[in-house]
């Protein structure tokens, strides 16, 4: 298997989850949350830009396709449990435990409809997308945290993750609603 440049952007997201870990831990005179949130970006625009470089370049392969959605979940998830650490008690937990909670049902649904040949009712939706963008900027907003000027940050990223919370059981339920004759096998 050659690496192309979207599988090794892909890797390089996976690769900065350490430093990231060790960025959010490590004391850094106060400026840990410019470099977590700097991370989170670099990792966000790596993101983007290798799922265009592979439908652009036509470099998509299998194994990118496996790749890409692995490391989106584990960044996600990493840093939401790292941001709940920061900030102990059920405002960030109960967020963070449904958007962990629907990655891992999502998932092995989809790994489940693709093993009976059906992945077509679990395809990316545009509601997943939308929770993805809210996800990804509530996550930016929460490590920056402090306020700008009047600028309430925390309170935007608060009111951004509970709304990616609710579009996640949203789109939970409709990936579930679509699955569900062959989740009951009445097709």
């Amino acid at each position: 298997m050659e690496l192309n440049l979207p599988n090794k952007l892909t890797l390089l997201r996976i690769a900065l989850i350490p430093v990231f870990v060790l960025v959010f831990y490590i004391p850094l005179f106060g400026l840990n949350h410019y470099f977590t949130t700097g991370l989170f970006f670099i990792a966000g625009v790596t993101d983007w830009f290798d799922g265009y470089l592979a439908r652009r370049l036509n470099l998509q392969s299998a194994f990118g396709a496996f790749l890409d959605p692995v490391a989106d979940k584990l960044m996600v998830g990493v840093v939401l449990v790292l941001l709940v650490s920061a900030h102990p008690g059920p405002l960030m937990a109960i967020p963070a435990v449904i958007i962990i909670g629907r990655e891992i049902a999502i998932s092995a649904l989809r790994e489940w409809m693709a093993n009976i040949g059906d992945t077509t009712k679990v395809a990316v939706s545009m509601i997943g997308k939308i929770k993805t963008s809210a996800q990804m900027l509530a996550i930016g907003f929460l490590l920056y945290y402090n306020s700008i000027g009047d600028f309430p940050v925390a309170l935007i990223g608060y009111l951004l993750l509970y709304t990616a919370a609710i579009l996640t059981l949203w789109s939970m339920f409709i990936y579930l609603q679509a699955a569900w004759p062959s989740l009951t096998n009445k097709k």
